[in-house]
């Protein structure tokens, strides 16, 4: 499986996907209300120079088997990103039955290869225990606050 960009008839997978991630962050907070808003959003901005994903599709051809959506943010420059802009990585999750066989390392790799095509030197995300030893095995490392960061 080769991770691809996702497009518009992704958005209902994509939403299911961020809700396996959500469940496993906060089970006992649910509600079900966010998946319409969140789903529009992704669909007014999927393919925008502001907003990219990257899926795999499962393998037996039922929908997708991981996704790692990313977005560009602009905030006033600063001595080390004089332009201000950043990468942000959100929303990489996994269906249960479909994980370590590379998938989210496949969307990742794609999606930090579209940031460095966008300009973006410096790309953060949060990154909870169980996907720490991935981000960290792509270079991201650290820093004083929860996130963590990779210079491109």
């Amino acid at each position: 499986m080769i991770a691809r960009p996702a497009g518009h008839a992704d958005a209902d997978e994509l939403i299911r996907l961020r809700a396996v991630m959500l469940q496993s962050l906060s089970p006992s907070d649910w509600d079900d209300a966010w998946r319409e808003p969140a789903r529009q959003t992704l669909t007014e901005r999927l393919g925008s120079p502001a907003l990219a994903a990257f899926v795999v599709d499962r393998p037996d051809g039922t929908g997708l088997a991981s996704c790692a959506i990313g977005t560009v943010e602009t905030r006033l420059g600063s001595p080390g990103n004089p332009a201000g802009r950043s990468g942000y990585v959100f929303s990489v999750a996994t269906d249960p039955d479909m994980r370590r066989r590379g998938f989210s390392r496949q969307c990742l790799t794609a999606l930090l290869q579209w940031f460095r095509e966008q300009g973006i030197g410096k790309v953060d995300l949060r990154a909870s225990p169980d996907g720490e030893p991935l981000y960290r095995s792509l270079g991201f490392v650290r820093t004083p606050d929860p996130a963590m960061r990779l210079r491109l």
